[in-house]
């Protein structure tokens, strides 16, 4: 249908759209639970087929804008505006010269013109950080959405397109965006007491039943748009125990860039740790930009937080001072940041080969278990979640901090305080495979069961935060 049928379509209901607001009041306030929980308070937000804004008004963020194609809606939205400009415009040609942290369609997709015109139109309103968040009808539910207009249980509604979340996400590619992420909710759109909040809830995450969702969402961001540039960078190396590994962790560290720091923090160490970092901070000195610390608290989370609070580096970085991971391989997640490959690199060891003794079979086991875990407890791809070496942004992380009480600072590890942080922030995570070696000095400090159960336990926790909101 062509966008003036449209228009004058939603002309036509626009007097009725708060009686279907009501009436459907458990729907919507469903799909605005999962805005909630991809949007936050913070940044500003742009919604592309906005209605009468009822959904915009709902939010507290200091700016809100609101696109809608429909005069008789954006008349009846600006009477009560609530601090929210609305615009008339269609999402293929509208002009606002605004740059927004995020922007979001709620089930209009379907009803567009020019979907890949839309989508380059979203791109004059993105900076690199904006996050494009969208939700439609799962085609599967056609017979039935159209069955219950005509018994008068919902809106009608206008000749769609019916598009699948394959359709959605190649539409996004070819308009220079790159999804982060895709899941789906509500299989119960209907208010039935205890049984639409457990099956909206727990059943409708499961694999395969999920496919059957009433709604698919996407989280995408744009390409090509963060600035070209040289970044500093720290490297954050914590060390327990690792006397003989501090000179060679500096000994084969490679120069990623002009303006790079070193960060030793010691805790806890029965061995000379922290006296061979002093001495070869002092030997190294005219090479290298080495700082030291102790850590306060205890663990690898604790040591790695001290780090990155001192750091100055636009890119922080974590190398663990067994150095099973080689310092060399640093340069391979620097350059996935640099060309916006990601925004989280993550360390991957279990696509190449790896030295006989480096991993035994039990972790192996476990860290192919909380690969698969995590694929699904986040909706992005995860291979190892236990790799040490993890990348991100210093401006990211700092948000990441900002916004910690979400989970809490329950990781004794530091990598899950990542991993859920970077996931919650919808940043794109990337992962890079490395070859990983065995230790040569010293012994872990890892417990496999008691840790472990730690892992296991926080993956229950981040199960309730993450997936079953």
């Amino acid at each position: 249908m062509g966008r003036e049928k449209i228009e004058k379509f939603f002309d036509k209901y626009a007097k009725d759209r708060g009686r279907w607001l009501r009436r459907d009041k458990y729907y919507h306030n469903e799909i605005e639970r999962l805005l909630w929980f991809l949007l936050g308070k913070e940044g500003s937000i742009l919604e592309i087929g906005c209605g009468t804004g009822d959904t915009l008004k709902r939010f507290p963020n200091k700016e809100r804008y609101g696109i809608d194609i429909s005069r008789e809606m954006v008349e009846i939205a600006s009477k009560n505006p609530g601090g929210i400009k609305f615009i008339k415009g269609s999402a293929e040609d509208f002009k606002m010269n605004k740059k927004v942290d995020f922007i979001f369609m709620i089930d209009t997709v379907n009803l567009l013109e020019d979907v890949q015109k839309s989508f380059e139109n979203l791109r004059k309103n993105c900076k690199p950080e904006t996050r494009v968040i969208i939700t439609f009808h799962n085609a599967l539910w056609e017979p039935i959405l159209k069955l219950a207009e005509k018994v008068g249980l919902k809106m009608k509604m206008p000749l769609q397109n019916w598009l699948g979340a394959d359709d959605v996400e190649n539409l996004l590619e070819l308009a220079d965006f790159q999804v982060v992420k895709k899941g789906q909710r509500i299989l119960i759109p209907e208010y039935i007491p205890l049984i639409s909040t457990f099956f909206n809830k727990f059943i409708s995450q499961l694999p395969l039943i999920r496919k059957l969702c009433l709604i698919n969402y996407v989280v995408a961001r744009p390409r090509e748009l963060r600035q070209k540039k040289e970044y500093t960078c720290s490297v954050i190396i914590p060390a327990r125990n690792e006397e003989g590994n501090i000179e060679r962790a500096i000994k084969e560290m490679p120069r990623i860039v002009s303006d790079m720091e070193v960060i030793f923090v010691e805790g806890g160490s029965t061995d000379n740790t922290y006296q061979e970092i002093k001495r070869v901070a002092k030997k190294y000195g005219n090479k290298w930009k080495i700082r030291y610390m102790k850590q306060g608290g205890k663990g690898k989370g604790d040591a790695v937080r001290k780090g990155y609070d001192a750091a100055k580096g636009d890119i922080l970085m974590i190398l663990d001072a067994d150095l099973t991971v080689p310092p060399k391989d640093l340069a391979k997640f620097y350059n996935a940041m640099k060309t916006d490959q990601g925004e989280f690199i993550n360390g991957c060891r279990l696509v190449y080969p790896m030295d006989k003794e480096a991993m035994r079979t039990l972790n192996k086991i476990g860290n192919k278990f909380f690969g698969l875990m995590f694929t699904w407890l986040l909706d992005q791809r995860f291979k190892d979640t236990l790799c040490g070496t993890k990348v991100i942004y210093k401006k990211d992380y700092e948000k990441l901090k900002r916004n910690r009480a979400y989970f809490g600072e329950f990781d004794p590890f530091g990598d899950f305080d990542l991993i859920f942080g970077a996931s919650k922030m919808n940043l794109k995570i990337v992962e890079v495979p490395i070859r990983y070696k065995e230790r040569t000095y010293g012994e872990t400090n890892i417990s496999r069961f008691r840790h472990g159960w730690i892992l296991l336990k926080m993956c229950f926790f981040a199960m309730r935060k993450i997936k079953f909101f």
